[in-house]
């Protein structure tokens, strides 16, 4: 990246079949989407410091590794506390990562970046994000590549903040088809325990947000296709859906609650995950990858117009 570049990176645009989206580099970062003129995400502008992790690729881990700390292959490990109100170690290492352009076409862009191996992650990670539209819409794939001499940890997912129109994230109906919710504690969401879907998390048929909050993993999704999908929708019936693969068992929902006013319950959250939050710790139960030296680990999910 140039000094004179925009803040946010490197800007590419890719677009077909109506759908355009605005790709930044750092992070490899999804900086807007829209379809025929409809904001799909929220977006910020490229000469900004993306905001709340705004459409930011996160790997090698998505969500939480509580307290920083876990243990892999009989080794302790710690991580630097990037989320410093609740002492965990926040969405993974690439989120500030400017990468490199591998290949651009008008429709399909391609970004890479090595993780290099460090205090806390002693791995070496190739990461791959490739992004491509279509009349389906914009599909992600983030591929892992273990290139070191031992066996990694490894997990990903997107940070988007869907858009279903006008109004806020309260004035949105939403169908989340997801049979369980990991219960977490109330001051620093640290995952408890795995229960069916109840109350205010029961959002299996269509439901109006209103006022409710969630910040909360959802799994158990029902995959009448092979795939599964979160439907945002506005009182005219436009709105935006996220379609993701078996390789993404759990998604992270998010009202989008903050002290920031510009932000607060602008976009609801949606991140399909190849894991758990803390899933360093629980391991393979909660989806866990371990890429093997020379192993790769693609994941996939797709945004596309309601």
């Amino acid at each position: 990246m140039s000094n004179d570049a925009p803040l946010s990176g490197t800007q590419l645009t890719i677009a077909a079949a109506g759908y355009t989206a605005e790709i930044a580099t750092v992070g490899a970062t999804l900086r807007s989407l829209q379809h025929q003129d409809r904001d799909l995400v929220v977006p910020f502008a490229a000469d900004e410091v993306r905001p709340v992790f705004r459409g930011a690729v996160l790997a090698p881990w998505p969500n939480r590794v509580v307290d920083g700390r876990y243990t892999f292959d009989g080794q302790d490990h710690e991580l630097a506390l990037t989320e410093p109100k609740r002492s965990h170690a926040l969405h993974g290492l690439v989120g500030w990562t400017d990468f490199d352009v591998e290949s651009v076409a008008p429709d399909r862009v391609v970004l890479t970046t090595t993780i290099a191996a460090q205090e806390g992650y002693p791995f070496r990670v190739v990461v791959r994000v490739e992004y491509r539209v279509d009349e389906q819409g914009l599909h992600t794939t983030v591929t892992g590549t273990n290139t070191g001499d031992r066996p990694a940890p490894w997990g990903t997912g997107p940070h988007p903040y869907l858009s279903a129109g006008a109004g806020t994230v309260d004035d949105w109906t939403l169908t989340l088809p997801a049979a369980e919710v990991l219960e977490v504690t109330e001051d620093r969401l640290i995952p408890t325990a795995l229960v069916p879907v109840h109350d205010e998390f029961d959002l299996r048929t269509p439901t109006l947000i209103g006022t409710r909050f969630i910040d909360h993993a959802f799994t158990g999704f029902d995959r009448a296709d092979g795939t599964a999908s979160i439907t945002l929708t506005a009182a005219d019936g436009h709105g935006v859906r996220m379609v993701f693969g078996d390789e993404c068992a759990w998604a992270q929902v998010h009202t989008a609650d903050h002290v920031v006013p510009e932000y607060h319950r602008a976009g609801l959250a949606v991140e399909p995950m190849t894991c758990a939050p803390d899933a360093f710790n629980a391991g393979a139960e909660r989806g866990l990858v371990v890429l093997d030296p020379g192993a790769s680990f693609p994941a996939s999910w797709t945004i596309q117009a309601v």
